[in-house]
């Protein structure tokens, strides 16, 4: 407990992803609207915050509100190409990146979040518009996630990264409020 939160509540402020036994059209149509009006929720999300602020640890010993934009950018682009891999290929595996130490780096730590919230905004744009064309078969296409040691279809996986992103914010959202930032 910290500050009266518990630290799975900081952790996953809006629980753990539980895909629906069944993906449905409807499922698919209300992510793929998520995930075009992520990055200016994203945006919207982290416009009041200082450039000092930025450094602020979402919970104790965690990443900073800085690193969790960085990442998801990062985590967004290695979705979009996933999703071209499993379109192009039969059944690939995928290429897990350490997401830690990606965190470390020097453009995670310094980059402004400009660089970031347009990257997402690019690669979202060309995301949704890829998505909106696909075919009910298309979703049906998978990648082999060797970290995971499954196979994922497009349709589970992008419910995934709505989650991804929404769980991010989420925890940025939570710093705010803690913190009484507008």
């Amino acid at each position: 407990m910290s500050n009266g939160f518990h630290i799975d509540d900081l952790r996953y402020p809006i629980g753990l992803y539980v895909a629906p036994e069944e993906v449905t059209e409807s499922n698919m149509n209300k992510w793929i609207e998520e995930l075009a009006h992520f990055p200016q929720n994203l945006r919207e999300v982290v416009a009041s915050i200082s450039s000092q602020d930025l450094n602020e640890p979402y919970r104790p010993g965690s990443w900073t509100i800085r690193q969790l934009i960085h990442h998801i950018a990062d985590s967004h682009i290695n979705a979009y190409v996933r999703f071209k891999l499993a379109l192009t290929e039969e059944t690939p595996t995928i290429r897990p990146y350490h997401q830690d130490r990606w965190a470390t780096l020097p453009d995670s730590i310094a980059t402004s979040r400009e660089v970031s919230l347009q990257l997402l905004e690019a690669v979202h744009r060309r995301w949704v518009n890829m998505l909106i064309l696909l075919t009910p078969e298309d979703y049906n296409r998978t990648f082999y996630h060797p970290e995971q040691d499954k196979v994922i279809t497009l349709r589970v996986a992008l419910g995934q990264y709505v989650w991804h992103g929404n769980h991010h914010l989420a925890q940025i959202q939570s710093v705010k409020d803690r913190n009484g930032w507008k």
